[in-house]
């Protein structure tokens, strides 16, 4: 099958096509003939060599993936309401950027109704994401307010239009005027640019000075005290990523005084059946807003994976994120491979 592989660690241009041998479904697993892979801001963590690969998991990059089942056995996947030739999306530890890729059958989801693969390739990292931390670790619950750094990110948009599903007041933060646009018309109450006004600010006169009740942060860094300003009392932090770095300094006394909950996670080395209760609470509680049209796709641009001519896709997805000109997901097509 064609792949794309990272030869060393390094800029994009480290990511280059290749040869690899199909990879084969063992038992609780299923094969996937890979119609479109999700880019996502691990993989290029991953790439400059910041997000080691779980032992076990494929060193291929890509953590999502659609497409169709064309390899498992039959009675788990029936198990399981399956069966080979289903069109399905799936969350992987690794391995999405190739023609075929091998997933736990419990984390594998059937595409929305109405959706393409292009379409739901966009889905499982964020949407798993997302549940995971927001509505099973910080209870986020209905009437709450909820604060979305980087709303124009994929899990931003994601957030957005999730909490606002679940009945929830949403402001965000992005880098523009444009981006800024974007997370309101997904469902944001409002959008902050955090280039040309101060977010704490701005929080605490849009909520009367009691803050929000929940932040998601993907900056970590200096953003932990800032953050902490934003929450009311007995608020939620929860931190996903540290792309403004890993140290903090933490108001000890406020976490204190107002009863605060400072919580982080990242899901890739979680177990197997981790996942699979994420994906069941994704499929019962996410998945009929999504065929219902309340939480739609945002994909900004989609790359011919491996096209006949020029850069590879993840070659040009990679460049594009780390420009952090993009409003919502980049996707690699696999269908021209």
């Amino acid at each position: 099958m064609k792949a794309i592989e990272i030869v060393t660690f390094g800029a994009p241009e480290v990511l280059q096509a290749c040869e690899r041998p199909l990879p084969q479904a063992a038992a609780g697993e299923l094969r996937i003939r890979v119609s479109a892979s999700g880019v996502n801001r691990p993989d290029v963590l991953q790439r400059n060599g910041s997000y080691p690969v779980p032992p076990g998991a494929s060193d291929i990059p890509g953590l999502e993936v659609a497409g169709v089942i064309d390899q498992g056995d039959p009675a788990e996947l029936a198990a399981a309401g399956l069966q080979l030739g289903a069109r399905v999306c799936a969350l992987v530890a690794g391995g999405g950027y190739a023609e075929y890729c091998v997933a736990p059958i419990g984390q594998c989801l059937p595409v929305p109704r109405g959706w393409t693969d292009i379409e739901a390739a966009s889905l499982p990292e964020t949407v798993f994401t997302v549940w995971s931390n927001l509505f099973d670790r910080v209870r986020l619950q209905p009437g709450e307010s909820l604060l979305v750094q980087g709303g124009s990110s994929g899990i931003g948009v994601t957030a957005i239009q999730i909490a606002r599903a679940m009945g929830c007041t949403v402001y965000a933060t992005a880098g523009s005027d444009e981006k800024c646009a974007a997370c309101v018309a997904l469902g944001a109450d409002h959008a902050i640019n955090y280039r040309t006004a101060d977010f704490v600010q701005e929080i605490k006169c849009l909520t009367g000075g009691r803050g929000v009740d929940v932040v998601l942060d993907m900056v970590a860094g200096p953003y932990i005290p800032r953050e902490i300003d934003c929450l009311a009392d007995d608020g939620r932090l929860a931190i996903i990523a540290a792309q403004g770095g890993a140290m903090s300094e933490i108001p000890v006394g406020q976490v204190l005084r107002r009863r605060l909950t400072l919580t982080g996670s990242t899901l890739r080395p979680r177990p197997v059946a981790f996942k699979q209760a994420i994906a069941r609470n994704c499929l019962q509680h996410v998945w009929p807003l999504i065929e219902a049209g309340r939480i739609r796709p945002v994909i900004h641009r989609v790359f011919e994976a491996v096209p006949a001519e020029g850069p590879n896709g993840a070659v040009q997805a990679h460049g594009l994120m780390e420009s952090n000109q993009h409003i919502g997901k980049l996707v690699l097509n696999w269908r021209f491979a």
